[in-house]
């Protein structure tokens, strides 16, 4: 039997078909995170643990014969999940109707486990000693002015490339802003004739992303190469069977992730 179980379970298979197309549809349009790092893996679900270099400190020592590699550590791949029910009566209505069944309880969990890996990408886990891009110890931090006056936004922007260059940090650059600053940039800048987003997408290559786990009032700006940072997957999102309860089918929506950060001045916090 496999890890999801499916062969347990009463779906057929085209039912689970239309159960995967609609969780990565789903996935795609909410997740964020994912637009602009670079993905490692899938690995597979029995991928534990994986290795996240400090880049600035990663060196071997050799003592006595004996190598052991600085600057790196061993994290354990956690495992992210939502559960969703399909009743037995709406499947069967919707079989005698030759019609396609209504899946909204498995995109409502897609959804939510999608924006459960945004909220671990960028603020992490602090309980769990997970870091996030907005929260990571060490990274540049600026204070932000107000976005909605004036041409602070691209001021602002402008003024973290310029740190993240006087550090030597440079190549594809993103910048992800919570949805209250996206909404305060859609105004015209006086004498451009431009949307001040525009102007900031244009300082970034056009990687601009609203991430709404980010809050509100806060903006990461990244150098998002390989070697800065990546994301980790083990099991991409995908969808088990736990078990039938009362003719109903209970789901789980899972994946397992994690956020490498290996360079952290490769980050500046708005905020």
């Amino acid at each position: 039997m496999s890890y999801l179980s499916r062969e347990s379970s009463p779906l057929s298979a085209e039912l689970w078909q239309q159960i995967d197309a609609a969780v990565v549809e789903t996935a795609r349009g909410t997740l964020t995170g994912r637009r602009f790092l670079h993905l490692v893996g899938p690995l597979g679900i029995g991928a534990g643990a994986v290795p996240v270099d400090d880049a600035t400190a990663l060196s071997e020592a050799v003592r006595d014969g004996i190598v052991t590699t600085q600057g790196r550590r061993y994290v354990e791949l956690p495992l992210l999940y939502e559960d969703a029910t399909l009743l037995a009566r709406d499947l069967e209505r919707a079989a005698a109707a030759s019609v396609a069944p209504d899946l909204g309880a498995v995109r409502s969990a897609a959804r939510a486990l999608a924006q459960k890996e945004d909220r671990l990408v960028f603020m992490g886990n602090p309980e769990l000693g997970y870091e996030g891009l907005a929260t990571a110890q060490g990274v540049n931090t600026l204070e932000r002015k107000d976005w909605s006056a004036g041409e602070n936004a691209f001021a602002d922007v402008a003024y973290g490339i310029e740190v993240l260059l006087q550090k030597g940090v440079s190549g594809e650059y993103a910048l992800a802003v919570s949805p209250d600053l996206a909404l305060q940039m859609q105004r015209l800048q006086p004498g451009t004739g431009l949307l001040e987003a525009d102007r900031v997408a244009r300082l970034v290559g056009g990687h601009v992303v609203v991430a709404p786990a980010l809050g509100r009032g806060r903006a990461v700006l990244v150098c998002a190469n390989p070697e800065n940072m990546d994301l980790v997957v083990g099991q991409d999102m995908a969808t088990a069977f736990l078990e039938q309860s009362g003719l109903n089918s209970s789901l789980r929506v899972l994946e397992t992730v994690l956020l490498r950060i290996k360079h952290r001045e490769a980050i500046v916090v708005l905020g």
